[in-house]
Order: C-alpha cells, then sequence, then structure tokens
C-alpha cells in the first residue's frame, strides 16, 4: 500500500469543553459600564476575547475604561448613550450595526445600567418612581428590543439582564427597586419566551449586595444597614463584582446555549 493511500487509524482531536466559554466571537454591548459590575465585566469579556461596545452617560469615565481596555491589548468602542431615551438607543445600535456589518461577529447585549436609592414608600415622588423605572425597565426592553432585532436579523444572539435579590427579597424603602427588579425577571422570561425560536436567548443574573465604589459609600454611611445585610449572607461577605464575571461569561458565551428564561442568583446564599 502507498503512502498516499494509507488509512488514518489517528482520531481527530476532541474540542476543548473550555473553549466553549471563549468570547473571540462575540460582539457585546454593555450598558452602565463607565464603573462598577458593568466595567468590571467590560474589562473581563475584552480579555476573553470579545470585542466590547461600552455604553454610558458619562463621557470622561466611558473614555477611561476604553482606554484601559485598549492598552491592555482588548478591543473596545463607547458611545455615550442614556438608556431612559430610545432616540440614544437607536443611534447606539446605528454604532453596533455598523460594526457587525460585514462580519460573523455573534452579539450579545448586557443591560447593566442602574439606579438604586433607600427611601421610605411614603416619601417616594412620582420623579423619583420614574426614575428608577425609565433606567431599570424602560432602558433593559428598549436596548434589548432595538439591539435585540439585529439578533434576530442574524439568528442568534444573548441578552443578559442584571437583576437582583431584591426581585424576590425584600427590606424597608426599597419598594420601586423591588418592583423594577421583579419587572426585570419577568421581561426576562417574556422575552425569552418569545424569541427562542429565532436563536436568541434572554437571562438575568441577580446578585445580592455588591460591593461598587458607590456601595462602599453607601455601606459606610449606614454601618447598620450594612450589618443588617451583611447577615443574611450565608457566605459571609458581600458580594465584589469579579464574583459575577463567571456568571456572566457563561450566560454570554456559548456554554449556556441551552439556557433561556432563566433568573440566576449570584448571592452568596441571601436568598436561602
Amino acid at each position: 500500500m502507498s503512502a498516499s493511500s494509507e488509512v488514518s487509524t489517528s482520531r481527530p482531536k476532541a474540542p476543548d469543553p473550555l473553549d466553549a466559554f471563549r468570547l473571540d466571537d462575540r460582539l457585546i454591548v454593555v450598558t452602565g459600564a463607565s464603573e462598577g459590575i458593568g466595567c468590571v465585566f467590560a474589562e473581563h469579556f475584552a480579555r476573553a476575547g470579545a470585542t466590547v461596545v461600552l455604553t454610558s452617560r458619562r463621557r470622561d469615565k466611558l473614555e477611561m475604561v476604553r482606554d484601559r481596555i485598549r492598552s491592555a491589548g482588548g478591543i473596545a468602542e463607547s458611545v455615550v448613550a442614556d438608556v431612559t431615551r430610545v432616540s440614544d438607543i437607536q443611534r447606539l445600535t446605528h454604532v453596533v450595526r455598523e460594526l457587525a456589518n460585514g462580519t460573523n461577529f455573534r452579539l450579545a447585549l448586557v443591560n447593566n445600567a442602574g439606579l438604586a436609592f433607600t427611601k421610605p414608600a411614603l416619601e417616594v415622588s412620582e420623579s423619583e418612581w420614574d426614575a428608577v423605572f425609565d433606567v431599570h425597565v424602560k432602558g433593559t426592553f428598549f436596548c434589548s428590543q432595538q439591539i435585540g432585532s439585529l439578533m434576530l436579523d442574524r439568528g442568534y444572539g444573548k441578552i443578559l439582564n442584571l437583576s437582583s435579590t431584591w426581585a424576590i427579597a425584600t427590606e424597608p424603602g426599597k419598594a420601586p427597586y423591588c418592583a423594577a427588579k421583579a419587572a426585570i425577571s419577568q421581561m426576562t422570561a417574556a422575552l425569552a419566551t418569545e424569541w427562542a425560536s429565532s436563536g436568541v436567548r434572554v437571562n438575568a443574573l441577580a446578585p445580592t449586595t455588591t460591593m461598587s465604589e458607590v456601595t462602599k459609600q453607601r455601606m459606610s454611611a449606614n454601618p447598620k444597614r450594612a450589618e443588617g445585610l451583611l447577615s443574611r449572607i450565608k457566605l459571609g461577605r458581600f458580594a465584589e463584582p469579579r464574583d459575577l464575571v463567571g456568571t456572566a461569561i457563561f450566560l454570554i458565551s456559548s456554554a449556556s446555549d441551552f439556557v433561556t428564561g432563566q433568573t440566576i442568583f449570584v448571592d452568596g446564599g441571601f436568598t436561602l
């Protein structure tokens, strides 16, 4: 038998299961990316190979995050936008469409922009209520609608919404925030149901109190409340933004292609 006609008995190399967690083929939009959880997510997504589009209302901080990602060898663009304005979301969507045209990018969206305060229900004003719902509920819905339309055109996409333990747990002074986060979890299930047949998966990540710089300041200003919250977390500490990264990468990577409509709690046992 000639060398050219010999039959190879070697087996093809099996794919590495960890490759499913790589983000090299992803174009990921992260709202509220100028600080806190959104900033940490964007930096880690870029490290995992993704091209990231950062958006928030704060140009200076947003561009600092973008430049830091680029300096580390990542690929990042920034778009100043207010998620409470549909016209801004449409402008953001246009940028994403232009970046994705002619590429094989798989699109992902992380709806992270948020607003929180603690205030007795009898003291909450109409404008304060509207502000919470505009950012969390209106912003999440219309970002999902507009960028989700690009995903539907491509037959694939991942949307990750930031919910919270306050979607199912409560404490005094949290009525607007609890209501908004519960709405996000239910919206997640509704969009997942509607878009599943078109290849778009929609999930939510629900963290416990997470120690961004803003949260650290709030906890320092009210140590009694901080102590009460900490006593409810079974693992005995507050979350850090990095504690959420693994779950976020899972939910926007190919590793979670059979997961949709779920709210996954990353809470150190808070809701047990």
